[in-house]
């Protein structure tokens, strides 16, 4: 669902959190000044906080930076620009992830991007609602078709971790490490997950719609609903995090060649950098897998992208599957 004309208009022109007077509004946008007042309504209804204050006129309390595909676009080296499939933008969806697994794929999809200004149902691993307030944060799905079967994608989470991680220090955004198998942390905090999403035949061609959710400037209220200690990039950066355009675009551009390399290339290119960013190393953990709970020290991953856990009595097995909690709090 996109808003109407005049909404999208609206916060354009309030984008930079200035006050804006309702005379000014209602001449920008060729409607009354009541007229004004009833979108100001429909825009504070999606959650975007807005002052109003008598003399001063309207001004959104926390600035923001709309989606554009042009914009997103001049990010892009040539290569990524020549891979894009279709490309959607949506002002509000259920889910990005949905949205792409929905469509009947042709070959004008394979490259397909996928990206809102917020989510009613975003959802994580485990069928866990992503919260997904409008406007500040990356919710973004490209889907890519594989010859081989899923069982051809082992590790491929693994891979899209590591270009997000590229993506982030590209942006002079340090520090920021990975989780076994798909969350990316910033000091023991969320900073963003990334969901796979798998379909097609066991022996082949499968696609996958790889989502990534990304914590860009989101209020404590925001974030009340979040079980876990999380972060954003306003905080990490000081109040300075990149424009949501450039962020956006220097993302695809790392994500999307090593999504469609992944079934040459494997995870093994990717296992020096993602060794250097695991957050889990070393620690004693709990890894919860199915209705089993395996205590152990993480010892990295192996080849496969497969966590290796010493158990209790010093042997070294490793685990495709399932989400870890630490045994004791030591980052």
């Amino acid at each position: 669902m996109n808003l109407p004309l005049s909404q999208k208009n609206l916060l354009r022109l309030l984008s930079d959190g200035r006050f804006c007077s309702g005379n000014f509004l209602a001449e920008e946008l060729g409607i009354s000044r009541a007229s004004v007042w009833k979108q100001i309504n429909k825009i504070a209804g999606l959650g975007i906080a807005v002052d109003a204050v008598s003399g001063r006129g309207y001004r959104l309390v926390r600035p923001l930076e709309l989606l554009d595909e042009t914009a997103i676009r001049s990010w892009f080296s040539t290569e990524v620009n020549e891979r894009i499939g279709a490309f959607y933008l949506h002002d509000q969806i259920d889910s990005t992830n949905r949205f792409l697994s929905s469509e009947t794929f042709g070959p004008e999809l394979n490259g397909a991007i996928c990206l809102a200004e917020c989510q009613t149902a975003g959802k994580g691993r485990r069928r866990r609602t992503w919260i997904s307030p409008f406007g500040n944060n990356v919710y973004l799905s490209l889907a890519w078709r594989y010859p081989g079967g899923p069982g051809s994608l082992s590790g491929l989470s693994l891979a899209i971790g590591v270009a997000v991680v590229r993506a982030l220090r590209a942006l002079n955004v340090d520090g920021v490490g990975l989780k076994w198998p798909n969350d990316i942390l910033w000091n023991a905090k969320k900073l963003g997950g990334i969901l796979i999403e798998l379909s097609g035949d066991a022996q082949g061609p499968c696609i996958a719609v790889i989502g990534l959710g990304l914590n860009g400037a989101m209020s404590l209220e925001e974030g009340a609903a979040i079980t876990q200690e999380w972060v954003d990039l306003d905080t990490i950066t000081h109040h300075s995090m990149p424009g949501r355009n450039r962020l956006v675009g220097t993302l695809i551009n790392e994500i999307l060649p090593v999504a469609a390399e992944f079934v040459q290339t494997g995870l093994a290119p990717f296992l020096e950098e993602w060794t250097a960013a695991d957050c889990l190393h070393g620690k004693e953990v709990i890894l919860h897998s199915g209705k089993r709970s395996i205590a152990g020290t993480v010892a990295g991953i192996n080849g496969d992208g497969r966590i290796q856990l010493y158990s209790e009595d010093g042997e070294l097995r490793s685990y495709g599957s399932g989400e870890v909690s630490f045994r004791i709090n030591i980052f």
